[in-house]
């Protein structure tokens, strides 16, 4: 069973593509399927004398290959991460839990100025590999380094060597995304 808490919505868009499929055609099809949720972090050592960190929530994660160990993110052009991730190879994944649908909320605003603000209040470590913040009480985390990067429509496709993984004992269950909410899996 999913249990439902809101997420932000895009706009609507009722143009159809040249092969005829409308933007809101396309997300209400692809709202069925249910994905995971995770936060992309990554420091930019250039923001500021210490650095700023940034995070991002995104459903696009999937694994690639167990040999070598690759995953998968994928960020929309000219976003801040899509800028950081140009000139920064390190990044993380922290794999949220039920209860943390507060932080994937958070990250999912669009428009902010700054992350500062966002990751004041959320429990983290930095990434030994990384430098990214980790998410406490998160179900998994990995630290990675990018591999590839590939444009596809109006996203980049992120290509990342898993150089570490942590996955703590936890009783805890996943934070799904169906139907444009974030849903407890039962």
């Amino acid at each position: 069973m999913l249990q439902t808490t809101s997420a932000p919505s895009a706009p609507e868009t009722g143009i159809a593509h040249s092969e005829g499929v409308t933007a809101d055609e396309f997300r209400a099809a692809l709202a069925r399927l249910a994905a995971g949720v995770v936060l992309v972090t990554a420091h930019d050592p250039e923001d500021g004398p210490r650095g700023e960190d940034v995070g991002m929530t995104a459903t696009s994660f999937i694994s690639v290959s167990l040999d070598p160990p690759l995953v998968l993110i994928s960020v929309r052009d000219g976003s801040r991460m899509d800028e950081l991730l140009e000139r920064q190879p390190l990044w993380a994944v922290s794999v949220l839990s039920e209860s943390q649908r507060h932080i994937a909320g958070r990250f999912a605003m669009k428009g902010r100025v700054s992350d500062r603000l966002l990751f004041e209040d959320i429990a983290y470590e930095r990434g030994a590999a990384s430098s990214a913040p980790l998410v406490r009480g998160a179900l998994s985390v990995l630290e990675c380094r990018t591999e590839q990067r590939v444009r596809a429509g109006d996203h980049t496709l992120v290509v990342g060597r898993v150089l570490r993984a942590d996955a703590p004992p936890t009783e805890s269950g996943p934070l799904g995304y169906f139907q444009g909410k974030y849903r407890r899996v039962t």
